[in-house]
């Protein structure tokens, strides 16, 4: 199986001086997703919880939504005409009547690790195919001081990045702080499918207490699948597009930006900040 990470040779130039070394690299390698033996996807991700990611690509796409509607996850076998198994092949099959979408007439489902799925049809599209709508009973509320101490608790997490300094990662944390859940991989599109796809076959769909925080910029797909696991919260260190902000009003999801120590935009969902427990300023 492919690894999380490789070595490559670098020639190194600092201050003038020149040196050859080794430089640890992220694994990067493209994930053919089938469904029920069809093929439906490809994704360029770092290998490792493929199966969750695959998981978690078919509840984004709104296909599953609960665990038991998976009946196995598997890498192909002989995934090459040689019969060699490349491990860079998965397929998912559908339990017993779940219906299959018509996956030959939706759309071109290529995705890289820099911007996800692109051309969906419409912002109703996702408000009515997710069933896990985003939800308020009780109230999720989140002061602006517990948002800005998770980038750091998220950095602290990232294993693989301090080795390479090329991965994005995604977290799950409590509404009280708590780190539940992390992923790193070459996409943020891709750790947050990992991060759902775990949640789908740990029975804990839909995420409704949980935030979701991302490395990098908040996009309309990562949105997209915060609504579509139910998760009310999405934070990102830097900056949302607008799709990602109409979205986030449309479906009564909160959207942070720019989640830089104590400063950050509150883009939709302002209700969840609690902001009377802000810091008074003069």
């Amino acid at each position: 199986m492919g690894r999380v990470t490789e070595r490559r040779r670098t020639l190194r130039i600092r201050d003038g001086a020149v040196s050859s070394r080794p430089d640890t690299l992220v694994a990067e390698e493209p994930l053919e997703i089938r469904l029920n033996g069809r093929p439906l996807a490809i994704t360029m991700r770092t290998p490792g919880d493929d199966f969750a990611l695959a998981a978690g690509f078919l509840v984004s796409e709104g296909v599953i939504a609960e665990g038991d509607e998976v009946q196995s996850i598997v890498y192909c076998a002989g995934a090459t005409a040689d019969g060699v198994n490349t491990y860079n092949v998965v397929d998912v099959k559908l339990a017993p009547g779940v219906p299959v979408p018509d996956i030959t007439l939706e759309r071109n489902v290529y995705t890289t690790s820099s911007c996800g799925l692109c051309g969906k049809a419409s912002l109703d599209a996702v408000r009515t195919t997710t069933r896990h709508p985003v939800a308020d009973a009780p109230p999720v509320r989140i002061t602006p001081e517990l948002l800005s101490a998770l980038p750091d608790r998220l950095r602290a997490s990232q294993r693989v990045f301090d080795r390479t300094g090329g991965l994005h990662a995604a977290a799950l944390f409590s509404e009280e702080g708590e780190l539940l859940d992390v992923r790193e991989d070459v996409g943020r599109h891709n750790a947050v499918d990992k991060l759902v796809g775990r949640a789908l076959t740990d029975g804990r769909l839909p995420l409704s207490r949980a935030v979701l925080l991302v490395s990098g910029r908040a996009s309309f797909e990562l949105a997209q699948k915060a609504v579509m696991a139910g998760i009310p919260v999405l934070a990102a260190v830097s900056a949302p597009s607008s799709l990602a902000v109409d979205l986030a009003a449309e479906t009564g999801l909160t959207l942070v930006g720019f989640l830089r120590g104590p400063s950050m935009n509150v883009y939709a969902g302002e209700h969840r900040i609690a902001l009377e427990a802000a810091a008074p300023r003069g």
